[in-house]
C-alpha cells in the first residue's frame, strides 16, 4: 500500500495515522467481515521513496485464522520547488542575463527553513550547478545528524527580442571583452569558491 509523504515530512520526521480496512474471519459463521483500525506510522527523517514499513498481522485474514501482513510503501509527493537525488535537494532558480554577465543576489528556499541568499559576482552560464553543503536531507542513519547538500541550477533567461542599437552596443562590449582575455592570455580563474559569508549569505565566484 502506497504511503504519500511530502518532502518536508521525510525532513523532519512526523508520525501519521492512518484508518485501514481489512478483513477478518467471524468466528461463529467463518464468513469474512471488514473491519476498521487506526495505525500509526513513524516517518524517521531522511527516509526515502520505497522505504517499507510492515505491520505484522494485520492485514486481511485467511480460512486457517492466519493473518497476512500489512506492508506500506514511501512514496515522496511531488514537490513545487525540489527534487530529490538521493540525499540531495536540487531547485531551478531563474535569472536575467544581466544578472548571470553582471553579477548580483539571488535567493535560494531552503526546506524547512529560512531563504538562502547567494551573490553571485562571476559570469553564470546556463545550466551552471553550484552545491550549498549540508542544506539537504538528513542521512537517515546518521547518528550525527549528517544531512546532504543542495544542488542550485542556474536558468538564464535571454530576451526574446532586441533593437539593432542594442544588438550593436553588447556585441561591442563581448568582443571588448574577448580583446581583454586575449591580452591576459587566456588567464581565468577555474576553481570555483563556495562559501558562506559572515552575513548568512553565500558567495560564488572564481578563485584568485
Amino acid at each position: 500500500m502506497d504511503l504519500q509523504v511530502s518532502l518536508e515530512d521525510l525532513l523532519q520526521g512526523c508520525k501519521k495515522k492512518l484508518k485501514v480496512t481489512r478483513h477478518v474471519l467471524d468466528r461463529a459463521t467463518q464468513a469474512k467481515v471488514s473491519v476498521q483500525e487506526v495505525l500509526e506510522v513513524d516517518i524517521k527523517p531522511g527516509w526515502k521513496a520505497g522505504t517499507r514499513v510492515t505491520f505484522e498481522g494485520k492485514g486481511d485474514e485467511r480460512v486457517s485464522g492466519q493473518a497476512d501482513d500489512l506492508v506500506f510503501v514511501v512514496r515522496e509527493q511531488k514537490h513545487d520547488v525540489f527534487t530529490r537525488d538521493g540525499n540531495d535537494l536540487i531547485q531551478t532558480i531563474k535569472i536575467p542575463l544581466v544578472t548571470a554577465l553582471t553579477g548580483g543576489t539571488v535567493t535560494a528556499k531552503k526546506l524547512g527553513g529560512r531563504d538562502e541568499v547567494i551573490r553571485l559576482s562571476e559570469v553564470v552560464e546556463p545550466g551552471k550547478e553550484i552545491t550549498l553543503k549540508g542544506l539537504g536531507m538528513p542521512l537517515s542513519k546518521s547518528t550525527t545528524g549528517a544531512r546532504g547538500d543542495m544542488k542550485v541550477r542556474f536558468d538564464v533567461m535571454f530576451p526574446k527580442k532586441l533593437t539593432e542599437a542594442a544588438k550593436t552596443q553588447i556585441r561591442e562590449i563581448l568582443l571588448a571583452a574577448k580583446r581583454s582575455r586575449e591580452r591576459e592570455g587566456g588567464r581565468e580563474g577555474n576553481e570555483e569558491n563556495m562559501e558562506r559569508e559572515d552575513g548568512g549569505g553565500w558567495y560564488v565566484g572564481a578563485g584568485e
